[in-house]
């Protein structure tokens, strides 16, 4: 075998073994969390079980709601629900978690409730300590968090999310990272005249959870952020679909689904048209645990509701080759996230974890 021969084979084999030597085009890496979605509403659309007032608990006509979410193919409801999803992120990426077509995508935690799943997506491992969303301050470093250390990345990774615990899930006293979540997600101190207004609608607006605001906050937020801020390291986390399927208002959940779709695409629309992210980012979208099923079940999630453990995983970017939705593939896990935030900007978080999971690029890569 002639030696240019030998040393191809060679680099592609150190890309597979070590995802710390991956260099691509990506300098941006952002995850986007949408808590507690399930996969069947992913990859099949709106449940036709709870399309009514009794096992969905709606209070829109059914007749409304199959108007805007309904068709008897699968393949197009689900494009009514996520057009993002299906129209974009399904034509330039990747999609995993439907077990129907042979994809399985799971935790490896135990809990199948929020907190142990954002350690474990954040870490890269699960921690079996972490038994409440009430836990407390994270003794795992995240991926975040190391990268912050990097002088490359340091002050250039930050945290948005609805939820107040992620103060505590990213340490914020530890890790000294910018969290903008709960309470202090509207910036009080923007005196413009929008900032002003923000603040106002946050104290006015009556929260269903404690201090967290709505998703449509974290959204003008962020774009606002966004404006003025280029961060290349980035986790943004959605609340409100988990929330509204707690309440068990099945057609609020399909509202707030299609919502965050929308807020994802306006997000990837904002950052195609600035240069530093064009067309130099990877987007990670995911859920930090799954729900039961049936007519009570999909309601809550937790080892007591069959299938919380069952998440899903999508990615785009300029070096996800583009295979859409994966069939009949290996399983892949939450815990493989952090490995892969570091890897797509050319970095090895394994190094400075070993226990961590290893990257989804070999899965990414589709062999």
């Amino acid at each position: 075998m002639p030696r240019i021969q030998r040393l191809l084979i060679a680099a592609c084999l150190a890309l597979l073994v070590c995802p710390g030597a991956f260099a691509g085009k990506t300098r941006n890496v952002i995850l986007v969390i949408t808590d507690g979605v399930r996969w069947q509403e992913v990859f099949t659309g709106a449940d036709p079980t709870l399309l009514n007032d009794k096992e969905g608990g709606s209070w829109t006509p059914v007749a409304e709601l199959k108007q805007k979410y309904w068709d008897d193919d699968p393949t197009v409801r689900r494009k009514l629900l996520f057009p993002f999803l299906w129209g974009t992120v399904a034509t330039h990426g990747q999609l995993f978690g439907n077990q129907d077509a042979g994809s399985v995508a799971h935790v490896t935690n135990a809990m199948w409730f929020s907190y142990p799943g954002y350690n474990e997506m954040a870490s890269g491992v699960d921690d079996p300590r972490i038994d409440s969303n009430e836990f407390g301050p994270n003794p795992n470093v995240t991926v975040f968090e190391w990268l912050n250390t990097i002088p490359e990345f340091a002050g250039k990774v930050e945290i948005f999310g609805t939820w107040s615990a992620f103060a505590d899930i990213f340490n914020v006293t530890r890790s000294k990272l910018p969290i903008r979540a709960g309470a202090t997600l509207v910036d009080a101190s923007d005196l413009s005249p929008r900032g002003r207004l923000m603040t106002e609608l946050y104290q006015t607006t009556t929260r269903l959870e404690g201090t967290d605001p709505f998703d449509s906050f974290l959204h003008v937020a962020l774009r606002d952020h966004l404006k003025t801020h280029r961060p290349r390291v980035l986790f943004v986390g959605y609340g409100d679909t988990d929330t509204w399927g707690h309440v068990g208002r099945y057609d609020a959940l399909l509202e707030t689904v299609h919502s965050f779709d929308g807020f994802v695409a306006d997000l990837w629309k904002q950052l195609q048209s600035i240069p530093a992210y064009k067309d130099k980012t990877t987007l990670i979208i995911s859920t930090d645990h799954g729900r039961g099923s049936g007519p009570v079940e999909w309601k809550d999630h937790g080892v007591e509701e069959k299938g919380s453990e069952n998440i899903w995983i999508a990615v785009m970017g300029p070096d996800t080759p583009p295979l859409g939705e994966r069939h009949n593939v290996a399983p892949v896990t939450q815990s493989q996230i952090a490995a892969t935030i570091a890897a797509v900007v050319g970095q090895d978080f394994r190094a400075f974890k070993p226990a961590a999971a290893p990257s989804l690029l070999e899965a990414l890569s589709g062999r």
